[in-house]
Order: C-alpha cells, then sequence, then structure tokens
C-alpha cells in the first residue's frame, strides 16, 4: 500500500522533529516539503508507524504493509490550505519511483483518511487526486457527470447498493443498515478523495454515481 497524510502542523520543521523523536511513536518514510524538497526519514523496507489504527481491503496491520508519505501542509486544524504545484509535482514524482519498486495496485494508493475515516481527513479535499491519477497514481473516476447532492438515500434497503460499493473499494462498512452516522463518517472519507467538491457525508446522487465508478474500476 501506498498511504498519503499531510501534516497537520504549522511547520515543515515541527512536523519533520515529531517524526524524528523516538518519544512521539509516530514516524514516516518520506516527508515532502511545499517547495518540492523530499526528505527520507525511514527506508521502503523498514516499518514507520504513520497509518496508526487503521483497515483497508480486509487487513488491519497497515503500518507493516505500506509505504507512507507525509505532505506539509497545516491541515484543518491551523489554516488549511491548496497544495503548491511544485509540491505536488515532487508528491507525483516520489510516489512513481516507489510504484516502480513495489507492486502497489491503484486501488492501494490511498488517503490516511481513507484507512482511518473515524480519525483523520487528510490529506483532504484540496489535495489533486484527479492529477495523480492522471499520471498513472492510484484512480479516479474519469467522465462521470455530476448528479448534483439531491436524492440522498437514507432507507437500509435502498443503502445496500452504496455500502457494497464502499466495501469493494476497500472501507470498513456495515453490509446493512440504514443511513447513520458511522456511514456517514465513510461517506465524508470517500468524498474528500474522490468527489470533494461536496464533502456532505450523504448518500446523494452525485455521491452515488463516483462510488459505482470507483467501485467498479477496483477489480
Amino acid at each position: 500500500m501506498l498511504i498519503l497524510h499531510y501534516t497537520g502542523m504549522q511547520s515543515a520543521q515541527e512536523a519533520i522533529d515529531r517524526l524524528r523523536d523516538p518519544e512521539a511513536r509516530v514516524s514516516s518514510h518520506y516527508v515532502v516539503e511545499e517547495d518540492g524538497t523530499i526528505w527520507r526519514l525511514v527506508p521502503e523496507e523498514r516499518r514507520a508507524w504513520h497509518a496508526g489504527i487503521s483497515y483497508w481491503r480486509g487487513h488491519r496491520v497497515l503500518n507493516g504493509r505500506s509505504v507512507g508519505i507525509e505532505i506539509v501542509n497545516p491541515g484543518h486544524a491551523f489554516g488549511y490550505r491548496d497544495f503548491p504545484a511544485p509540491q505536488m509535482r515532487a508528491v507525483s514524482r516520489l510516489c512513481r519511483e516507489i510504484l516502480g519498486r513495489h507492486a502497489v495496485p491503484a486501488r492501494n494508493v490511498v488517503a490516511h483518511s481513507d484507512v482511518a475515516p473515524d480519525r483523520k481527513e487528510d490529506p483532504g479535499e484540496r489535495f489533486d487526486w484527479a492529477g495523480l491519477a492522471r499520471e498513472g497514481i492510484g484512480l479516479w473516476p474519469e467522465g462521470v457527470p455530476d448528479l448534483g447532492t439531491d436524492g440522498a438515500l437514507a432507507d437500509a434497503q435502498d443503502l445496500r447498493a452504496v455500502r457494497a460499493a464502499l466495501a469493494r473499494i476497500g472501507y470498513e462498512v456495515a453490509a446493512e443498515g440504514p443511513f447513520d452516522p458511522a456511514l456517514a463518517t465513510v461517506l465524508r472519507a470517500f468524498q474528500r478523495h474522490w468527489r470533494p467538491e461536496a464533502v456532505t457525508g450523504q448518500a446523494d446522487a452525485g455521491t452515488q454515481a463516483r462510488l459505482l465508478a470507483v467501485a467498479g474500476s477496483c477489480g
């Protein structure tokens, strides 16, 4: 797996210092600064402590099966902002290099919020997942029309296909049940990655269309 994060701290140096502090018990393989500078903190063949309590496609111990990239951005708590072009170019280059060394399927290039939706929001809705996918990094549902935010589903029977699609992509979600806070949390994670224009936590028409397209490409 390849898991992308934002640092969520007020400066790059603060984030790097924390990632290098043994007492913090958190680490990452790489850090990418806003000017495109790349720091390697942990060799790829070693475990880094970046994913935390997490789940993806049936697996829970994700630190032992993933490479983690921390992307410098203050995050939602400290003034979330766009990721600069030099930073995104560096992220793209680094991802392509990692994927050249490891057989990571596109469906396993994910956000921290994808694998820990109840705890994390990063790298968030401002991150250019579509741009990365155009360079062969991860998945993006091209050509799916925007059907808007009407038609949100709430009934358990109507939501079966939504829950099945989320599970097919990789999220941990109950197979049955009406709309509830747990499902809303997972839907927000999906939207931050694949429908950033409407992070509502609702199974609306636009989200359903995007969701089915992503699920269909997961194989």
